[in-house]
């Protein structure tokens, strides 16, 4: 197998590990960055080669304008993906990260013939259900940042500070704006194992609403509930690698 070096652009390879089994990709959450995943290479098995997306609007993509619908950029990642799957491979996305996650491998099954070994996806309702609440990206600013500060996913010294809000605030309604305007089309369910997870506390993707991405995968399925809110993958962090490692264990070997 080739060992591919990683784009400058779209990702990021935090520990690089050419002899790795399985390469495990990791999708942010809205307004996250590939600086979300930079430690989990330490606490997942040593089999896995780690890595994370950086989408334009973030980090060292500041400056560019970040994408508003979901449609493109899953058009682009088959491309950027592409050079990186002459090995198995496994998709990990949070929120905005699993949807994006979801209809990438729908489109790479399409496109070519491709699937991960494994699907996880975390703190997101399942894709045929209608939305819980009304879009928020178009929101007035101050009303905007309120609905920001109840998900609890962004500090209070950062919404406190009106210039680097400045700054975030368009990535953040663009991120926004992707997922709310994306329109669900039923297709076939996947090959794949899905295993999905959820905060206990999490008001925006609650129990029944991960209980139904059951009926997007033809494999095994399996719902976790772990302590915490809309981002207890911080705050759960141990629990959530521990759970990923043991349902990757069967690909990895001994």
């Amino acid at each position: 197998m080739t060992y591919a070096t990683p784009s400058p652009t779209w990702l990021m390879c935090p520990t690089p590990n050419p002899q790795a089994r399985l390469r495990f990709f990791c999708f942010p959450y809205e307004g996250g960055g590939s600086m979300v995943f930079r430690t989990w290479a330490a606490d997942l098995p040593p089999a896995l080669e780690v890595y994370t997306l950086r989408l334009p609007g973030r980090e060292n993509r500041l400056m560019e304008p970040p994408l508003i619908r979901l449609t493109p950029l899953v058009e682009t990642l088959t491309s950027v993906l592409r050079p990186y799957l002459d090995r198995p491979f496994a998709f990990f996305g949070h929120s905005m990260g699993a949807l994006l996650c979801f209809e990438l491998v729908h489109a790479l099954r399409h496109q070519q013939g491709q699937s991960p070994v494994h699907l996880f996806i975390s703190g997101r309702r399942a894709p045929q259900l209608a939305a819980p609440h009304p879009p928020i990206h178009n929101l007035p600013e101050a009303e905007f940042v309120e609905k920001l500060r109840r998900l609890n996913g962004t500090p209070e010294a950062v919404l406190r500070d009106a210039a680097l809000m400045q700054v975030l605030l368009p990535t953040l309604r663009a991120d926004f704006a992707l997922c709310e305007t994306y329109g669900y089309v039923p297709k076939e369910p996947l090959d794949c194992p899905i295993s999905a997870f959820g905060g206990l506390q999490d008001t925006e993707a609650r129990y029944d609403h991960l209980t139904a991405w059951h009926d997007q995968t033809r494999c095994a399925f399996t719902l976790r509930m772990l302590p915490g809110d809309h981002f207890f993958l911080h705050s759960s962090r141990t629990m959530l690698l521990r759970a990923i490692s043991d349902d990757l264990a069967p690909r990895l070997g001994p």
